[in-house]
């Protein structure tokens, strides 16, 4: 295989467990509308929702964990090494979730056999973003790693449109009766066996990590990690706005147009499928716009924007009830925060040393995601319940805010960042 044709690979092996650990991950919520009143039969359809959305962000407890254990992984064993693992446990995660039993068929254990399922996934996650995320920054050549990297959410949405596209086949194919007994079981298992290709693929991959580097007594520990406190916090302050953001402007989307604005659940699937293809082909143009103008000035654009159109455009989609004009309005939220996604990975790794660097990258990711990513859909839908559905919007304003203040703050990183001279 020819150099170019190994790095080819490498981007593609490494980018492709990120697509099958989120399509598990997406699949999970997608299919809520689905699977909830199965394991949680009681209550009208927002109490259903919300319980499978405190599940949803249950597994998110599980991602600081992961993160530690797969980000000290990599550091010392190599990324190669974590990546496998991280993908393997999702396999399992996902088969688990395929195959569990119904509230009617084993009572109270049903929900408490799917919150186990969802930790599995969650631990999995969180290793899997610092070790890709890293391999990706350090495979690719300077001046181009924005480009390069952006390619981690490439796959990321990705997995998403695969997620979305699954069950838009399905609800062609399958009545709403055939969903609810059984069909929404079919992509987890789908996934399941999908993480075994990739986990073949990701087996044939070099490590990017000097056996040097990996063999430092430092590597990976959390004590090197605080003599970078700064990069920590930064790191941390970006993801809480960006988990925020990506989860309301993506994840929950579905559910607000579909239970605020009243849309049909096909007409929904489809919209959204649409509006994630249009960012996969955002992300690497925005990431190339990276590598000319730099990552400061992105997040700068991204926290201004989102700032100054999320309460605007979130009460307007509240109203429509045409499918194209929802289009638009979730198309602008998506590509603003796309300036985000398309450097989200390559913004953290450039603020640590490649000892601690999948640590750096995947910890205060994980802490964050938990904490504000984890939590956006069941805030959303708890503000919503109690009649205060507008307070959510300017909470995700005022994070935006934050992440402004960090923005104005962070030094031309293309200069500034470790990975400058690597």
């Amino acid at each position: 295989m020819r150099n170019g044709q190994r790095h080819i690979f490498a981007v593609l092996a490494a980018s492709s467990g990120n697509l099958i650990e989120w399509f598990d991950f997406y699949i999970y919520s997608f299919c809520t509308i689905y699977f909830a009143p199965a394991f949680f039969p009681t209550g009208n359809s927002t109490s259903q929702f919300l319980k499978a959305a405190g599940i949803f962000a249950a597994g998110f407890l599980m991602r600081p964990l992961g993160a530690w254990f797969f980000g000290r992984l990599a550091d010392r064993q190599g990324c190669r090494i974590a990546m496998m693992a991280s993908v393997l446990m999702m396999c399992g995660g996902s088969m688990l979730i395929a195959v569990l039993p119904t509230y009617a068929q084993i009572g109270q254990a049903a929900p408490v056999l799917l919150l186990l399922a969802r930790l599995l996934q969650g631990f999995s996650i969180g290793g899997e973003y610092g070790a890709s995320t890293t391999y990706l920054t350090e495979v690719g050549a300077k001046g181009r790693r924005g480009f390069l990297a952006s390619f981690q959410y490439v796959t990321l949405c990705g997995g998403q449109l695969l997620a979305l596209l699954a069950v838009l086949v399905m609800q062609h194919m399958l009545s709403e009766v055939q969903l609810k007994a059984w069909g929404w079981r079919i992509p987890f298992i789908i996934g399941g066996f999908g993480a075994l290709v990739v986990l073949w693929l990701r087996y044939a991959l070099n490590e990017t990590s000097s056996q040097e580097a990996r063999a430092c007594q430092k590597a990976g520990t959390l004590r090197a990690l605080l003599q970078h406190k700064r990069a920590v916090f930064t790191a941390f302050g970006f993801t809480a706005c960006g988990a925020l953001t990506f989860y309301t402007f993506s994840i929950y989307m579905q559910k607000y147009l579909i239970n605020t604005a009243g849309m049909p659940a096909k007409t929904v699937s489809i919209l959204m499928l649409n509006t994630v293809l249009v960012c996969l082909l955002l992300n690497p143009l925005l990431g190339a716009l990276s590598d000319k103008i730099g990552r400061r000035a992105m997040m700068i654009i991204y926290s201004l924007l989102t700032m100054l159109c999320t309460v605007p455009i979130m009460q307007i989609l509240k109203t429509v009830s045409s499918p194209y004009i929802a289009f638009g309005l979730v198309m602008i939220l998506l590509t603003i925060l796309t300036f985000y996604t398309a450097i989200s990975g390559l913004l953290k790794a450039e603020l640590f040393p490649i000892e601690v660097r999948a640590l750096g990258v995947g910890l205060p990711y994980a802490v964050a995601n938990t904490v504000f990513g984890g939590t956006a859909e069941y805030v959303a839908l708890w503000t919503k319940s109690i009649g205060l559905e507008s307070s959510f919007y300017w909470y995700v304003t005022a994070i935006a805010l934050m992440s402004l203040c960090l923005s104005l703050t962070l030094p031309d990183l293309r200069q500034a960042g470790y990975l400058k001279d690597e």
